[in-house]
């Protein structure tokens, strides 16, 4: 088989685990295997390039701040490719560049529009095992660029597609996906397999084992994604096409989101495109918006509530305000003390009552649920943050998810 291992920040945090991923690496190789290792940088290795920059100055260019963070990376995959070599596997270190990874222009938040797999696949073919660093690639200006927070994993997902790859492993420091956090509900259980489609919203929805944008990646490109542990030799959790699994869960996981605020529009001026007009300056401020409610309040005026990350509230405020300004909007409200909890499953597409559950549920520990929002294979709603836990544990326990 030809597979790509992602190593994350924690599984190469220091000196000794580097030389543990080595010894995992050259296991894969020595059972036959061809090996494309992609590797993030030491666990705080960023976050020190950047308290580095920041003694300089805080408003350093995207460009140079892509320059000085993809070292972090470059420094692990030659440390993993000197490891190897010594070990006597053969071994090779790659830039993005050399990798053929190619981005657009947009500094620290690039996006991989096409790989030239030609250097890597030459490697392989020399029975090296290629080490790439991940996070980065060049624009086609020659400019380093940066792939964005969990960038690594979008350069495994992209690597292992264009060396058309039999499996993408995603080692992280938890061993698989869990039907939910194991912090919040220690009878949580570690999910076999998982469809693109379901993890999409998992990650989505607040789960952190996998960034988004990868597992997207991975449903466009057909790569079968495997996340693990890189501290034991325990199975993972398999990501794959729907069809690939025979048994679809009714339910296969519970997420909770708590970076959640809540907008109030109290009064909204009854005239056709005052929605279009609010959301699409939000959008041009880049305000994320998720959960939308609009009922007619008094007077032939409306109301609308919206959520947004905690992290976007002060923009969505500063446009809020020029709508109060103009007195289009009578009040505006903010509550940053709710959260998301949601249901997650396939089978919801060819069952009944899933919805009726998740109410009844709510309602039994006498939580009132502010917001809802559904989709084909999902059901979220907005409660407040007091009852985070309790709600989780409760919606765990009534689709039997601990069996």
């Amino acid at each position: 088989m030809l597979i790509v291992q992602k190593f994350g920040g924690t599984s190469v945090g220091d000196l000794s685990r580097i030389q543990n991923v080595a010894n995992r690496v050259s296991k894969t190789k020595k059972a036959g295997n061809d090996v494309v290792v992609v590797v993030s940088a030491m666990s705080g290795e960023t976050n020190k390039l950047v308290d580095y920059a920041e003694h300089f100055s805080k408003n350093a260019s995207r460009a140079d701040m892509d320059m000085l963070l993809s070292s972090g990376e470059r420094v692990t995959a030659s440390l993993l490719s000197i490891a190897l070599n010594e070990m006597g596997f053969p071994a090779v270190a790659m830039s993005g560049r050399k990798a053929g990874i190619v981005t657009d222009t947009h500094h620290t938040k690039a996006r991989i529009q096409n790989i030239d797999p030609t250097a890597m696949n030459k490697a392989i073919k020399e029975g090296k095992i290629v080490v790439v660093a991940g996070f980065q690639g060049v624009n086609e200006s020659g400019d380093v660029t940066t792939l964005g927070r969990g960038g690594s994993d979008l350069s495994a997902v992209a690597i292992a597609g264009a060396v058309k790859a039999d499996l993408c492993e995603i080692y992280t420091d938890v061993s698989g996906i869990f039907t939910t956090d194991p912090r919040i509900e220690p009878k949580a259980k570690k999910l076999e397999k998982i469809s693109y489609d379901e993890m999409l919203e998992l990650a989505s929805l607040g789960a952190k084992v996998l960034q988004n944008r990868s597992v997207e990646l991975a449903k466009k490109l057909n790569v079968n994604l495997v996340t693990r542990t890189s501290f034991s030799d325990e199975e993972g959790t398999l990501i794959t096409k729907e069809e690939n699994i025979m048994e679809k869960p009714l339910v296969s996981g519970i997420a909770l989101d708590k970076n959640q605020a809540r907008v109030s529009l109290i009064g909204v001026k009854d005239r056709p495109g005052i929605a279009s007009d609010i959301f699409t300056k939000l959008s041009k401020s880049n305000v994320n918006i998720d959960m939308i409610i609009q009922n007619v309040g008094h007077d032939g005026k409306a109301n609308i509530d919206f959520t947004v990350p905690v992290g976007d509230l002060n923009d969505a405020k500063s446009v809020m305000d020029t709508f109060v300004k103009e007195s289009e909007v009578d009040e505006v409200t903010y509550d940053e003390n709710i959260c998301k909890v949601s249901i997650v499953g396939v089978g919801m597409k060819s069952h009944t009552g899933v919805a009726a559950k998740a109410f009844s549920t709510m309602a039994a520990e006498n939580i009132n649920i502010n917001m809802i929002s559904t989709s084909e294979i999902k059901i979220s709603m907005v409660i407040a943050e007091k009852y985070a836990e309790l709600a989780v544990r409760a919606l765990h326990s009534a689709y039997e998810l601990d069996k």
